[in-house]
């Protein structure tokens, strides 16, 4: 099999996955995001080909980390991804499934559309709207980048003191700033990521005694878990939702007795879980990736 990995070479993730592949005899190539492109001959033939060459020559491609940039970067990266997937390269994620986990307010109204429970949130862009839609969370909620991972950016907005710069910032801005705002959900001080890489599961539970978010970049702690059926049940039922196939899937007990679903992110990692329970994450998606590899003809 040749794995082409698309991410920084030296990023750990993107290490262990090579160092595990090519344990098990594959051939693996790293690509970093600004190194992809692509050429179209004239229409009479009609090929596209990629570039660098391991692209072109990929039996899987497995994605670690969202492209960066400015917009135009973004739109270009995705869409080489979606043209590879679209000539049967299997790509994992799927270009598809990145581009809708990466938003959140995308994949949290899909999630909502399909009966998942998940906090209440709305988007808003302009001064007196940002103050509306706090106003409706009760007064009390979290602000997040609409694009994000690992808590950063997040704030919690629990007055109006607290408010007043995300309105001005606003306000100042001739187009308006979007902005996403969820409620704040009183929790045990606790929650659970769980990990899917096609039929397997692994599970960590998160904790903070210092910060109402624990996630472990922000300083929270992991431990192993063993989630109920039915919350493995909706980690996959979200997942599908979305086209997710190697999902992290983040799950919030609320004080309330409600069980949302705060996250699906379609380029987990894995380094915590790992560290925190001593399973392999890394061997589980390169055997996922095997099973991903076209028959060859005939």
């Amino acid at each position: 099999m040749r794995l082409v990995a698309i991410g920084e070479p030296s990023a750990w993730h993107m290490r262990r996955i090579g160092t595990c592949a090519t344990s098990r005899g594959h051939a693996v190539e790293m690509v970093r995001w600004r190194e992809m492109a692509a050429c179209i001959s004239p229409a009479a033939t009609a090929v596209e080909t990629f570039l660098p060459v391991a692209l072109e020559e990929a039996d899987v491609v497995v994605v670690r980390g969202m492209p960066g940039g400015g917009l135009e970067e973004v739109i270009l990266r995705m869409d080489l991804l979606g043209r590879l997937a679209a000539r049967g390269t299997p790509v994992i994620n799927s270009p598809r499934s990145l581009e809708t986990a990466i938003d959140k307010y995308l994949s949290l109204a899909r999630l909502a559309a399909a009966g998942i429970a998940v906090p209440a949130t709305v988007v808003a862009q302009d001064a007196g709207g940002i103050g509306r839609a706090w106003e409706s969370l009760g007064g009390d909620a979290v602000v997040k980048p609409l694009f994000g991972s690992e808590g950063r950016g997040i704030e919690r907005i629990s007055t109006a003191a607290h408010l007043k710069p995300l309105q001005d910032a606003a306000g100042e801005a001739p187009e308006g700033i979007a902005t996403y705002l969820q409620e704040f959900v009183p929790h045990g001080g606790w929650d659970v990521r769980i990990l899917l890489i096609g039929e397997e599961v692994f599970a960590i539970r998160r904790s903070s005694t210092t910060d109402w978010r624990t996630n472990l970049a922000r300083g929270g702690t992991a431990e192993p878990f063993a989630p109920p059926a039915d919350w493995i049940s909706l980690a996959r039922r979200a997942a599908g939702v979305l086209e997710v196939e190697v999902a992290g899937v983040d799950i919030l007990p609320a004080s309330d007795g409600r069980v949302l679903v705060l996250e699906v992110n379609a380029v987990p990692g894995w380094r915590g879980l790992e560290a925190a329970t001593g399973l392999d994450p890394t061997t589980a998606l390169v055997r996922w990736a095997e099973t991903r590899v076209r028959p060859l003809d005939g």
